[in-house]
């Protein structure tokens, strides 16, 4: 296995051009579609599984709200299937980047606070200022909640880097100990490599937690602010 442990984290190029785009582009080729009036089983899972989870962030939201369950279950399919990807031997995965995680924060959220000033701003700027708050601290207040409305796309982005980093590493080193105990010690080296496979079990169900995580806060963000 190679000695760097961030040597996964780079991004590939092909002849010299960097091939991320196309590393993205590619996840959503893996989703199946059907041309036939009765589906497969494959199909109709798949149907169920995206029908389950729009039916779940979308029950909150208003009229206005749900024009966007299009984007938001679009969203979770190309996390989850990129994380999923990224688990893959000698794959790279986009979310270990923060500049992409970013690139997905930021317009959303964004876009669902440029909403809610539209709509609502009088509701929207009520969130600055808790009702009952004495006078001296009105200015520190609106401070700190603009700062920690200014830094909620950066927690949305820091948050799915750091959990799929840190398993990505972990399973590095794990695997690398595994490699290094064969020639030593095979009953350390069955019980490390057991460990491994867990570990692997659980950074599925992460990467898939991660995405729903994701989605969901900014579901979360848009609710208030629709």
């Amino acid at each position: 296995m190679n000695e760097n442990l961030f040597a996964s984290f780079i991004a590939p190029t092909v002849l010299g051009l960097p091939a991320t785009v196309l590393i993205i582009l590619f996840p959503p080729l893996l989703i199946p579609t059907s041309k036939y009036l009765i589906n497969n089983r494959l199909i109709t899972t798949q149907q169920w599984l995206i029908k389950l989870t729009s039916k779940q962030m979308m029950t909150m939201h208003n009229t206005k709200g749900r024009t966007w369950s299009l984007m938001l279950v679009s969203l979770i399919i190309f996390i989850a299937t990129t994380n999923l990807l990224g688990l893959l031997p000698h794959s790279f995965t986009p979310t270990t980047q923060l500049s992409m995680n970013l690139a997905m924060a930021i317009p959303l959220w964004a876009g669902a606070v440029i909403m809610g000033f539209r709509s609502k701003i009088k509701n929207a700027l009520a969130h600055f200022l808790p009702q009952g708050t004495p006078t001296p601290l009105i200015p520190m207040l609106v401070i700190i909640e603009t700062i920690s409305l200014l830094i909620q796309p950066m927690a949305l982005a820091v948050r799915l880097t750091a959990n799929i980093t840190a398993g990505h590493l972990l399973m590095h080193l794990i695997g690398s100990a595994t490699l290094a105990m064969s020639t030593i010690n095979l009953p350390s080296t069955l019980i490390i490599f057991t460990i491994l496979i867990l570990l692997t079990i659980l950074e599925i169900a992460v990467a898939l937690i991660q995405a729903y995580v994701f989605t969901l806060l900014v579901s979360l963000y848009l609710h208030d602010n629709t």
